[in-house]
């Protein structure tokens, strides 16, 4: 139901994806989906090593659209523990739910969990029909009897990340789309960001990275690791497309301040190139996923994935970086952090103690409050 004040007015914030969480929501593919042309049975193995990182760390939550589409999952997924997983019957079009879905609130007071449902046209839309996604954070909302707020604004998830004290990072090139709000201008979306993630400080980089068809998602740039850290990724070749955007980027952060305080920025390095039926493909190192004991770091058979293995190693020394081969998942056009989306932890985790793969039906209302 919609609210009669913006959540920020009620206190509630989008924690960073660092503090703890009940679980990580995913939305299987669609074999007959657009998502991966020619080669979906390539990209399920790679699907069942991030199902298996995540069960590790926290309970798994993934929307499907019907009880042929779960056994699929199910097979695929078939000798893993399964003690924490839950299927929901949530129908989707594509696997994005970083885009798709919830953007989950939290707030000392009860209810202390509630949900953002932002419009959704499938990344300016290029990609339709996107009818099923659209209303996915809705039917979570419903499912974990939480409230749902609506701020009347287009909005993917991989567009935008939080430190969780306020301050958010996003680029020009996709928020300021005309393919998105063209009714609204920086001002007026800054201003929706604030009263429906709770943050105080946006700040804004510039283009996206060759291939990537979001426009220019920051989750393919730069991530906030810490409340006054950022990682960043660099092209070193000067003759590839990345190098100009991605220094100008680079610039732009160095001259950031969040609380006063100026950036500490971490650079990444780019994979080479990877060109796939003569289309650049957006394959990058910050498209990580910060699960709550391991970092699921997409790799790409190049000699920089340990380079980018060691730099996240030290900013997260506590968690176990869990490279995993993304050279057909990227076919996509995207990696972890696309496909993934986290529940914060509230009181109990949601989850604990089942004993086995459970289904929306036997799900409990409020779970994870």
């Amino acid at each position: 139901m919609s609210q009669p004040e913006p959540p920020a007015a009620l206190d509630y914030r989008m924690p960073a994806e660092w503090e703890p969480h009940a679980a990580t929501w995913l939305s299987w593919p669609r074999r007959e989906g657009i998502s991966f042309p020619n080669a979906f049975d390539r990209v399920v193995p790679t699907l069942r090593q991030m199902v298996e990182t995540l069960l590790t760390s926290e309970p798994v939550c993934i929307n499907v659209c019907n009880g042929a589409h779960e056994a699929e999952a199910l097979e695929a997924l078939a000798g893993l523990p399964l003690d924490r997983l839950t299927f929901h019957r949530i129908p989707t079009n594509e696997p994005w739910c970083r885009d798709h879905g919830p953007i989950f609130l939290t707030r000392d007071k009860e209810p202390r969990l509630a949900i953002v449902d932002w419009d959704y046209n499938a990344w300016g839309g290029k990609y339709p029909p996107c009818d099923f996604d659209e209303v996915v954070p809705t039917r979570v909302g419903e499912i974990l009897g939480v409230p749902v707020f609506y701020p009347r604004m287009i909005l993917e998830g991989g567009s935008i990340d939080v430190n969780g004290a306020g301050a958010l990072l996003t680029s020009e090139s996709c928020l300021l789309n005309a393919n998105r709000n063209p009714a609204l201008g920086r001002a007026e979306i800054e201003q929706r960001l604030r009263d429906y993630l709770g943050v105080t400080e946006i700040l804004w980089l510039g283009d996206g990275i060759e291939g990537d068809d979001t426009d220019g998602h920051v989750d393919d740039l730069a991530r906030f690791v810490r409340e006054r850290t950022v990682v960043t990724v660099v092209e070193e070749n000067r003759d590839d497309p990345n190098h100009k955007p991605l220094q100008e980027n680079l610039a732009r952060l160095r001259g950031l301040k969040v609380s006063g305080m100026p950036l500490e920025v971490v650079t990444l390095p780019m994979p080479a190139r990877i060109v796939r039926e003569d289309q650049r493909l957006p394959a990058s190192y910050a498209n990580f996923y910060i699960a709550n004991q391991s970092v699921l770091l997409p790799t790409f058979a190049d000699p920089n994935d340990a380079v980018a293995e060691t730099t996240l190693q030290k900013v997260f020394p506590t968690r176990k970086i869990v490279p995993i081969d993304c050279t057909e998942l990227i076919w996509g056009l995207g990696a972890f952090h696309c496909l993934t989306q986290q529940q914060p932890a509230i009181g109990r985790i949601a989850g604990a103690g089942m004993t086995g793969p459970r289904r929306q039906d036997q799900s409990a209302s409020g779970a994870g409050l």
